[in-house]
């Protein structure tokens, strides 16, 4: 080989290393052509130390009614109420607007023939059952949103490369897409590290995993199936194949819903159930626990469960409060914050703009006690009489933008003339 082939094969070789690797998700260095994937948000799930309870996982725990009831008031309540854009000022003033693109996407629609009520419900639902959401917020080439597309939670994967976050999904049109933090929504709820979005229900795996296995527990004995059992075969058989077809026999013979817990069995053969009775299991106790530790475990008072052992209609007025106070505000708090980040650029965050839900959507108070309030507020004065008339549905009167005086500032110093001292 020649001093010249040397010296050009020795270069390209030196080429050939500096080649970037092609983007993929399963390349193990970390960088941004080839993010790494965080394998521990998967969504696994959570397995107790006791390894016959059951795996729990967002999808699997909602089939336990209480986890399907929490996350469908909590979604349900935060979607049903307006999600309004604030500007706040300098000196703390906060003014509503109205004509950004992200109002109309949060409140009337999304993406197109998508609802903006059934996107924001299965933000908020996939975030209090999984501790994390995601959807696709792209924007046109003036830099305005153009919509929120809300993609299939299972099948975004979350990239890393150092600071930066990148995701991988395909979005509503079909179209699979590696996109970068900026232009994502993500929720994510317990987040050790900021990104990590973990599931309460994961978090406490061990007490929900006891209370699925309950629930499967009563649906076996209210299906009168046995299925722990050890079963005594006499070995009068001829073969090992005839010994194994009558075991499978008799075990499918066990787990047969037509068989109303009576399966056919030989004369030589007995089966021990394991199995342990509702009264022994305390069935409805155990239940009635496993509401209450699920309810806690989302903040939802039991009120709004339909567990109505916890209080009468006098108090409901107090604990729709509490609901509010202990359960909306911490979720929607997460929520709002993270769509702030997610829709919102840094230079609107920075000139003061950020979203609140109206929460006084949720008081339905009665006619009586509107009225009430809304005399008060406007004899205080606190309101002037067209706001009042305004929140009634009303149209504004002459002179109607003018506070009342306050009831002890209307005395007339004036004395009446004719009248002597």
């Amino acid at each position: 080989m020649s001093f010249l082939d040397r010296v050009l094969g020795r270069r390209q070789s030196e080429l050939a290393q500096k080649l970037e690797p092609q983007i993929s998700a399963s390349t193990p260095v970390s960088g941004v052509t080839s993010p790494q994937s965080w394998l521990n948000n998967i969504g696994f799930g959570s397995q107790s130390n006791v390894k016959t309870l059951p795996r729990v996982t967002g999808v699997i725990a909602q089939k336990h009614a209480t986890v399907f009831s929490c996350c469908n008031v909590i979604a349900g309540d935060l979607s049903k109420v307006p999600l309004k854009l604030y500007q706040r000022d300098s000196k703390g003033h906060e003014e509503r607007v109205r004509d950004h693109p992200a109002s109309y996407l949060l409140n009337v629609e999304s993406s197109p023939g998508v609802p903006a009520i059934v996107s924001r419900y299965a933000l908020a639902y996939a975030f209090c059952l999984r501790g994390r959401a995601y959807a696709y917020g792209p924007r046109d080439g003036a830099g305005e949103l153009t919509l929120i597309d809300v993609v299939r939670q299972d099948g975004c994967t979350e990239l890393r490369a150092g600071r930066s976050r990148f995701y991988e999904f395909e979005d509503g049109a079909g179209v699979y897409r590696r996109v970068p933090s900026r232009v994502m929504v993500h929720l994510r709820y317990m987040a050790e590290d900021g990104w990590t979005g973990r599931s309460p229900l994961e978090i406490a795996g061990e007490s929900v995993g006891l209370a699925l296995a309950g629930q499967e527990a009563a649906a076996r004995t209210a299906s009168g199936i046995t299925t722990r059992a050890f079963l005594k075969m006499e070995d009068t058989f001829d073969s090992d194949e005839d010994y194994t077809r009558n075991a499978k026999r008799i075990r499918n013979a066990l787990s047969d819903p037509d068989a109303n817990g009576i399966p056919i069995i030989g004369s030589d053969d007995d089966i021990k159930s394991l199995d342990i009775s509702a009264a022994d299991q305390q069935l409805l106790q155990s239940r009635k626990f496993d509401r209450e530790m699920i309810a806690g475990i989302y903040r939802v008072p039991p009120s709004k469960l339909q567990m109505l052992e916890y209080g009468v209609k006098a108090n409901g007025e107090q604990q729709s409060i509490d609901y509010k106070a202990d359960c909306l505000l911490h979720w929607g708090g997460f929520v709002e914050a993270q769509l702030m980040l997610g829709i919102l650029t840094e230079e609107e965050r920075r000139n003061g703009l950020f979203f609140k839900h109206d929460f006084n959507a949720l008081l339905q108070s009665t006619t009586k006690e509107r009225y009430e309030a809304l005399n008060k507020a406007i004899g205080g004065p606190f309101m002037a009489p067209n706001e009042g008339r305004k929140i009634e549905g009303l149209e504004p009167v002459e002179g109607g933008d003018i506070l009342n005086p306050a009831p002890n500032m209307t005395r007339d110093d004036e004395k009446p003339e004719g009248k002597k001292e």
